[in-house]
């Protein structure tokens, strides 16, 4: 009867260390909102383990998400910049950035730019962040910049702390999305 529970104890651990695991990644690394991101994506030739990403990081898959700043929705887009966007995408009036879709649309467009404006991707996300005023300035600053176009530094702890939660995420969706 011993050896039944050392069996037991051996096989439920094994049951515990595979499974328990997944659905720590599960929460941490949530995979919601498949078709609205591969859509956006594919129309604005954005790489999904990106905007699953920034998803992450920005609101964890809260659609309802609303910062102090007044940021809104799953990528966490403000007002002012959808309202900048929403001629270049098409889109004149009738969008809500609380609606999955739009706000997805919006965001990747949005980072889609940054990234073909700064052509580095984490330079890219630090303006999504800090906004490309803000980066434009640390990239024409010596202290924070070498070449003009990487950071060697990120004076903004948020920021800072922003890329590195991206990199985290980003490493992990880049393999779970294919």
């Amino acid at each position: 009867m011993k050896w039944f529970f050392s069996v037991f104890f051996c096989l439920s651990f094994v049951f515990l260390a595979v499974f328990g695991v997944n659905c720590v990644y599960g929460y941490i690394f949530p995979v919601k909102f498949q078709e609205e991101i591969e859509n956006a994506c594919e129309t604005y030739d954005v790489d999904q383990a990106v905007v699953f990403s920034l998803i992450n990081v920005e609101s964890h898959f809260n659609k309802n998400a609303l910062s102090s700043k007044g940021a809104v929705g799953l990528m966490q887009v403000m007002p002012s910049t959808a309202q900048g966007l929403a001629k270049e995408i098409g889109v004149d009036e009738g969008y809500d950035l609380q609606d999955p879709d739009d706000n997805i649309m919006f965001g990747t467009y949005y980072i889609s730019k940054l990234i073909e404006r700064f052509e580095i991707l984490e330079t890219a996300l630090a303006a999504y962040n800090a906004g490309p005023t803000n980066v434009t300035n640390w990239l024409n600053d010596e202290r924070y910049s070498d070449d003009g176009s990487t950071l060697k530094d990120i004076p903004f702890a948020e920021t800072k702390n922003y890329v590195q939660k991206f990199e985290t995420s980003y490493r992990y969706y880049s393999k779970k999305i294919k």
